[in-house]
């Protein structure tokens, strides 16, 4: 592509990619008639010199799949989504992670040949590596394909199967991780965990739950407990979370954070929080026994008996807990 031409496709994809509003299939099939998606990949991988380019092409071709024309081409171009996953452009991967979301938004319900893709071109464990390494938009980019993955029963079997201990045992993969990349493993646990009852039994049969609640027992990193505490208090959020988590220690090792002195009072207040919500819900005792419930009650009771009222924001929260 001579310079005359790549500034007329980013002129063009620049005019694409800040129009207000959605874009229609006639305005995508307008477009790609102009400039045929291979032209448009091809100066994506080589046309590096030109200014702005990539950044918008990025753009550009996000805007392209977002349209149902747009998305009845991405099958065709898998090979293109299976490179851009594996790019060292934090933005590219980006792009290929949403373009993985938007095949699966699109494929009118035909799971199996949405499986066979995902399957064929190994899209799967690719990301799940743009999830542990990629940046931060690069991985929220891939929890979101993955979700929408385990959205039906064909894609849930790819990351859960059968046979255990592979390359994609999210398991394995957070003890071999940092610790960002561990709560960013334990964050798709959590999403993965919303999406079904199907998928949450999945995730309970496997002890991934457990990795939450390891990650609290074995840190001394205020700012890594506080990121599973989140993600815990999401978990609870869940309409069927209570039904789960019932099962776990979670209630224990929350009884034991709220009344240990030596914890720092950030995290006895989160402790507080999820154990309210999650005691607070309507289906709660169906689930859980009467002693593990007190038990937890108790502790808070406790701890706003001896609390200082000088505490001022520890005091409220254990007040609120108690009240939900």
């Amino acid at each position: 592509m001579d310079e005359q031409s790549s500034q007329q496709l980013l002129q063009a994809a620049t005019d694409f990619a800040n129009y207000p509003g959605s874009h229609s299939d006639d305005s995508a099939t307008d477009f790609l008639n102009r400039f045929p998606l291979p032209l448009i990949i091809n100066a994506l991988q080589t046309q590096f010199d030109v200014p702005g380019l990539e950044t918008t092409l990025v753009v550009c071709l996000e805007r392209l799949f977002k349209t149902k024309f747009g998305a009845s081409l991405i099958p065709q171009y898998m090979q293109f989504v299976q490179v851009g996953l594996q790019s060292d452009s934090q933005a590219v991967r980006s792009l290929a992670c949403k373009t993985v979301t938007s095949l699966l938004e699109n494929l009118d319900n035909s799971y199996t040949v949405a499986a066979h893709l995902i399957k064929e071109f190994n899209i799967y464990p690719l990301l799940l590596d743009c999830l542990i390494n990629g940046n931060e938009e690069v991985a929220a980019g891939a929890i979101d394909a993955i979700k929408k993955l385990a959205s039906f029963s064909e894609g849930l079997d790819i990351i859960f199967p059968s046979t255990k201990g592979g390359d994609t045992d999210l398991g394995i993969i957070a003890s071999q991780c940092s610790s960002l990349g561990r709560v960013r493993v334990l964050a798709l646990v959590v999403k993965l965990f919303s999406v079904s009852t199907s998928a949450a039994s999945a995730i309970c049969s496997l002890n991934l739950l457990k990795l939450l609640e390891a990650e609290i027992r074995s840190t001394d990193d205020t700012l890594v407990t506080l990121s599973v505490f989140e993600l815990l208090y999401e978990l609870a959020e869940v309409e069927h979370g209570t039904e789960f988590l019932s099962k776990t220690s979670l209630f224990q090792l929350l009884s034991s954070i709220i009344s240990d002195d030596s914890k720092d009072s950030i995290l006895r207040s989160r402790a507080m929080m999820i154990s309210g919500r999650l005691l607070s819900k309507e289906n709660t005792y169906s689930f859980i026994d009467e002693p593990c419930a007190k038990s937890v009650i108790s502790s808070i009771d406790g701890r706003l008996q001896s609390l200082d009222p000088s505490n001022k924001d520890e005091f409220e929260t254990a007040l609120e807990s108690l009240g939900q």
